[in-house]
């Protein structure tokens, strides 16, 4: 598939079919994700896979709209704050896979960068949710590559999701993402006119 008809056949879906979602689909789409840029190489996105009926019951209480875990599997797309610790790690990586050469980064000290790059903790949380969101994206079109379907979610309890999930203070979830074959055909979504996108051209 064309990457833009990729573009133009994911809709976000609500009525999932009961169909068990194949490990090597599931597994696509996580490595989509491994493929996306992030800042700095940071790659502070995690995901936890929910696939069990247990699992998927357990979360039901996360979140206020049932379609979400009556899909087969739901991603819960995490970040790891803990993932700024490598970040010295990171650039060094970037410089020495060349990927500074012929710019003003060549001569990048990585450490001296690493903290430069402190941040306050909303800012921080906001840098690593944007990383996030560029990752699933990359999973929502390479599901929809593969015939499956996906919703963006954000509309969940935080705090009930991550003590479902067990996770540590260091992780955030940033959406659910349930993903299944579609029990629906969704119409196209309004979107705006390109002149309405662009404000100008210098």
């Amino acid at each position: 598939m064309e990457l833009i008809d990729a573009m133009k056949k994911r809709h976000s879906v609500r009525k999932y079919k009961a169909d068990a979602v194949p490990d090597e689909a599931i597994t696509e789409l996580l490595m989509a994700a491994r493929l996306a840029p992030s800042g700095s190489n940071l790659q502070p996105t995690r995901f936890v896979v929910i696939k069990s009926p247990e699992a998927r019951a357990r979360l039901s209480a996360a979140t206020s709209l049932p379609f979400v875990t009556q899909a087969p599997v739901v991603l819960a797309c995490c970040v790891d704050a803990d993932s700024f610790g490598g970040l010295g790690t990171r650039m060094r990586e970037l410089k020495e896979a060349g990927a500074f050469n012929d710019t003003p980064l060549a001569d990048l000290d990585s450490k001296d960068y690493a903290q430069r790059r402190q941040m306050d903790k909303a800012t921080a949380q906001g840098y690593l949710r944007l990383n996030a969101a560029i990752a699933l994206e990359h999973v929502a079109l390479r599901a929809a590559d593969l015939g499956l379907g996906t919703c963006w979610v954000m509309m969940f309890d935080q705090g009930k999701a991550k003590e479902v999930l067990g996770l540590g203070d260091n992780y955030s979830i940033v959406a659910l993402m349930p993903v299944g074959y579609a029990d629906q055909d969704p119409a196209p979504r309004p979107r705006l006119e390109l002149k309405d996108l662009l404000l100008k051209e210098l």
